[in-house]
């Protein structure tokens, strides 16, 4: 339901100033304390987690420290890693009542619903007295469905606190599902009167009155909602549902534009344009949206049913036939889709095909009516109800937003790994030269003095150095080399030089004449490794009449599992084995190994790689984030976002839009 949104409003500055520090804390742990709880309040949840992260490496045994590390997370959308920090401080502290209740609400988040209840009762043990853990475990059940139990919850924390909106909103939700409308609206009521400010109120009891048919009081209770909160997208929705009963589509076209001003990726909204569109006549517009329903839920049945329909009112006979066609591999009992595809496939002159469809349908009806007094048979076999028009059905206009994002395919969104590490060239007083929580060995720091080159960095970041600069420093090195022939310090240097300016070929003839001269070592096969690389991305890009005019560098940015074409990286990753075998403790060569690994769909392999630089370097952000998205592509979900959760814990802030995706609410 759209009050799931409500749930955490009261939980988020539960106990960040109540919790007690132990008596023998020292004045620094009192100010990181201090420090985290301050961003956690301004919001700041990143900046929270680096101080923490400080004072529980002064101090492991701090129980609040992963408590408000937590809090951060949790706000993150880190649901995996805000889970972990809220046990180790119930590990440290096990009479923390409130990390139980911050822990059964992150298990709420992810439908772990018997944990999150098993941590409130854990919470009401303890505390008993305490009201906020009856009023969040009466949500975790309304979203369990334990209605009657939801009551009693929110009953108890009414008896301590009637002056919560959302307490009544939740018992009239309850009330609701048992369907005693009666005892839903007095909630729904009060809750009004509790805080006229609340837009939940208005748009609660105003979604009871669409569905008793009153209208103008529905009307009215949606228009305060959107007064309350403009930005509060269940109540224009439902109020373009009023309008569109009521024969003001104009009207109810409005409301659907403003929803997809807040938020642009909301198919369900484009799906409803569209139909609206497609009824008053504008059926080009009508068809982009259905184009957008499709890019965003690709595994919608119906908007191929209904673009195949609006694409033959258009003409468009072949994108009707592909329509149909996809329509029917979702949901192979579609008796209506194949009828429909029967008569243009007679239409397209194809009357082989066409017969055979029309066997399939009407076979597929005659199965359906067989069944229709049996009380098991899905109803999904229907194939006559998915023809209807679905799209301001009252099902839909109340649960929506509980499961918009079950519809979305995230596999819409190609996901990046992190860039290959190299040496380059970079200015040394350049804030982007500051690794995330990275070290090196003693080796790296002997080979960059022997090179003896103050823009030497060992870094996944692209140059900041200009092309002008550039090109200077590759002219000064080359003449360098014409007056010093066979100085293979200068040849790596030429060939970093030439690399950055896309002379992949010179750049590879310079590192192998470093390597003749230098055959154990490892930097040269390493750098030698990247720039191949670079080359394989780059001449496959040539074939491609849709890539971009600007060619990225790092052939990481080009992953995609799903993609029918294979990089290959052999030469590459044959000169990361040399590294490894002159070098076994570089963990920057595991890292890339196991990147290009990836990329040449070898994940089990890639992994192990991944895990081999962790082990060498456990600060290694960027391979958590790698072997983190590995994970995910092998469908290892869970492991996965904990290794992304680790990855933002040591400072890769991108890893928390990719969790989000994956464990967040939307």
């Amino acid at each position: 339901m759209a009050l799931r949104k409500f749930i955490w409003g009261v939980v988020l500055t539960l106990a960040l100033w109540g919790t007690i520090e132990p008596a023998n804390a020292q004045y620094n742990k009192d100010y990181f304390y201090w420090a985290g709880r301050r961003c956690l309040m301004d919001k700041q949840y990143l900046e929270a987690i680096r101080i923490l992260n400080t004072l529980l490496r002064a101090d492991t045994e701090a129980a609040e420290g992963y408590f408000l590390r937590g809090v951060a997370k949790f706000n993150l959308d880190d649901l995996l890693g805000a889970d972990a920090d809220f046990s180790l401080a119930i590990r440290e502290n096990p009479v923390y009542t409130t990390a139980y209740i911050y822990r059964a609400l992150t298990r709420t988040r992810m439908g772990n619903y018997d944990d999150a209840l098993q941590d409130f009762k854990e919470a009401i043990d303890l505390r008993p007295d305490l009201p906020d853990a009856y009023y969040s475990r009466g949500y975790t059940r309304l979203q369990n469905k334990q209605y009657k139990e939801a009551i009693e919850d929110f009953n108890r924390f009414i008896f301590q606190n009637n002056k919560v909106a959302d307490a009544y909103i939740g018992r009239g939700a309850a009330y609701l599902n048992l369907q005693d409308t009666v005892k839903a609206m007095e909630n729904f009521n009060q809750a009004i009167r509790t805080n006229r400010e609340n837009p939940n109120g208005y748009y609660q009891r105003g979604t009871l009155y669409l569905q008793q048919d009153e209208y103008a009081q529905a009307e009215a209770d949606f228009d305060m909602s959107i007064r309350c909160d403009s930005t509060f997208i269940p109540p224009y929705f439902n109020r373009a549902v009023v309008y569109s009963y009521t024969n003001r589509p104009m009207l109810a076209l409005a409301d659907f534009d403003r929803i997809l001003e807040l938020d642009s990726t909301n198919s369900f909204t484009y799906f409803n344009r569209a139909i609206l569109r497609s009824q008053i006549g504008d059926y080009n517009r009508a068809l982009e949206d259905f184009d957008h329903v499709v890019f965003y839920s690709p595994g919608n049945v119906q908007v191929y049913y209904l673009r195949a329909l609006l694409k033959t009112q258009l003409g468009d006979l072949e994108g009707a036939e592909q329509d149909y066609t996809r329509a029917i591999e979702l949901y192979p009992d579609f008796a209506n889709a194949y009828l429909n595809r029967s008569a243009l496939r007679y239409a397209l002159r194809n009357p082989k095909e066409a017969r055979r469809d029309e066997e399939i349908g009407q076979k597929k009806i005659a199965e359906y009516k067989a069944h229709l007094q049996d009380s098991t048979y899905s109803i999904y076999a229907d194939s006559l109800r998915m023809s209807k028009l679905l799209s301001f059905d009252n099902q839909f206009t109340n649960n929506f937003f509980d499961h918009v994002s079950e519809q979305s395919n995230v596999g819409q969104v190609r996901e990046r790994l992190l860039s290959l590490f190299r040496f380059s060239l970079m200015q040394p007083d350049s804030n982007r030269l500051v690794a995330v929580n990275h070290y090196t060995k003693q080796r790296v720091e002997d080979f960059k003095k022997r090179i003896d080159n103050p823009y030497l960095v060992l870094t996944n970041l692209p140059t900041n150095l200009s092309a002008d600069s550039l090109g200077m420093l590759d002219r000064q090195y080359a003449e360098a080399l014409r007056l010093n022939p066979g100085n293979w310090q200068l040849e790596v240097q030429h060939g970093i030089t030439q690399s950055l300016i896309r002379q992949f070929t010179n750049s590879v003839s310079d590192y192998s004449s470093a390597i003749s001269k230098n055959p154990t070592n490892p930097f040269l096969y390493f750098n030698r490794a990247v720039t191949r690389a670079e080359m394989v991305d780059f001449i496959s890009s040539l074939d491609n009449p849709y890539q971009r005019i600007s060619v990225d560098s790092d052939p990481a940015n080009k992953l995609n599992i799903n993609a029918a074409r294979n990089y290959t990286y052999d030469e590459s990753i044959e000169d990361l084995n040399q590294t490894i075998r002159y070098f076994p403790d570089f963990a920057e060569a595991y890292y890339n190994r196991g990147t290009l690994l990836a990329l040449s769909g070898k994940l089990p392999e890639a992994f192990d790689d991944f895990t081999k630089a962790i082990e060498l370097n456990p600060q290694f952000a960027e391979a958590y984030f790698n072997r983190g998205m590995v994970q995910i592509y092998m469908k290892d979900t869970r492991k996965g976002c904990l290794d992304l959760s680790k990855a933002g814990e040591l400072g890769i802030t991108s890893a928390y839009e990719i969790l989000k995706r994956y464990t967040g609410d939307n």
